[in-house]
């Protein structure tokens, strides 16, 4: 029996500062992109530097708190990664 092996999933991962105490964010986020990609993403918490609130995809940056001076909208990064990795697929009422 021949079984391929599965091809990679895009990586997005959160980076976060635990001394700030933002865990709890970064796994909510987390858990609103499970739940919206979940066979096309792999998603890991990352803890970071003092002050840090990042998200990537494959090593792309695509919402830095720093940057924006506020944290991202799930509806925002579901967005992003939608136009990124199946440009052609709905995400409903995120898409409003």
């Amino acid at each position: 029996m021949d079984i391929a092996p599965a091809l990679p999933r895009p990586l997005v991962a959160i980076r976060y500062c635990p001394k700030c105490r933002w865990l709890t964010r970064a796994a909510w986020l987390a858990q609103e992109l499970l739940i919206t990609f979940p066979d096309e993403i792999d998603v890991l918490l990352s803890p970071g530097e003092s002050g840090i609130f990042e998200v990537l995809l494959d090593g792309a940056l695509l919402f830095s708190r720093a940057a924006a001076e506020r944290f991202p909208e799930p509806k925002e990064l579901k967005q992003s990664i939608r136009d990124r990795i199946a440009p052609a697929r709905s995400l409903g009422h995120s898409d409003r």
